[in-house]
């Protein structure tokens, strides 16, 4: 029998998640589909809670449904816990929904395969912005053994509510001594979406950030973002962030079909050519 799963939001008409899985489903020649279903923002905690009667075997969840969709759930793993947030659903015993986040594993998963060993030479990472994929990233930080997290945010107030979350290893910072704070960091990760087509560049005076420090970006349109390229031009070590949205996928893939996929570069080329970025 054909196995579905879905990315579930609203909109959804923009996600690149179907070409991600097709292309999963059809290099390992698997019975399945992945669609796109778009769930109205009054509709969704009924659709959550029906789910086991939906004929899905599970679904991504993205916005703005992650938190109802967390909350709908009978179970939630540790990150989707910390975050209360869900962007991965499946059913268990019973028809138990189950749900997890997977966008902090995305993130790690990045930088392992593209700057391996960074763990071991990071104590101290500067997160700019203080939104979902900022709390992912923070808990994901903390869980592979980063002793410092220092986020900053133009509203104190909103980095200091995700410091909190996570008091043992964050701490708030006001954006106006982000000089002095580079300085020390040895990771730097933008969570906002400056930078991306259509949006402002980050205006960030990357001179104070030692040389070896590693600059990521979870924009990956453009790929080589402003922040990136300043980075690059410095001499820094960079990571696009192209691969935070493909590594995010591949737990949410290896439950539902049972068949855990590679993030190759077949598929980095083919979510850049659907993006109309050159890699």
């Amino acid at each position: 029998m054909t196995r579905r799963a879905a990315i579930t939001g609203y909109p959804v008409a923009h996600s690149r998640s179907p070409l991600i899985h097709g292309y999963w489903l059809k290099r390992h020649g698997l019975d399945g589909t992945y669609e796109r279903i778009a769930v109205e923002p009054e509709t969704a905690k009924a659709f959550y809670r029906g789910f086991a009667g939906s004929g899905l075997i599970g679904c991504n969840v993205t916005v703005p449904h992650k938190e109802v969709a967390a909350a709908c759930c009978d179970t939630l793993d540790d990150a989707a816990q910390a975050m209360g947030a869900a962007n991965t659903l499946w059913l268990g015993d019973g028809g138990r929904l189950i749900g997890a986040n997977t966008d902090g594993l995305g993130f790690l998963g990045n930088l392992d395969q593209h700057a391996p060993g960074w763990a071991g030479r990071c104590d101290t990472a500067l997160v700019l912005g203080a939104g979902g994929a900022a709390r992912a990233i923070v808990w994901a930080l903390a869980s592979r053994g980063v002793e410092k997290v220092l986020v900053a945010n133009r509203t104190l107030s909103k980095a200091e509510d995700l410091a909190n979350r996570f008091a043992s290893v964050a701490t708030a910072v006001s954006w106006d001594y982000l000089a002095d704070i580079l300085g020390r960091s040895d990771l730097v990760v933008n969570t906002t979406s400056l930078g991306m087509d259509g949006q402002p560049p980050l205006d960030l005076d990357l001179s104070p950030l030692p040389v070896d420090a590693l600059v990521t970006d979870i924009v990956y349109a453009p790929l080589i973002t402003p922040l990136l390229q300043a980075a690059r031009d410095r001499g820094n070590p960079t990571v696009d962030g192209l691969g935070m949205l493909l590594h995010q996928a591949v737990p949410g893939f290896e439950r539902w079909f049972g068949v855990r996929p590679e993030v190759d570069d077949a598929l980095r080329d083919l979510i850049l050519a659907d993006l109309g970025v050159s890699s």
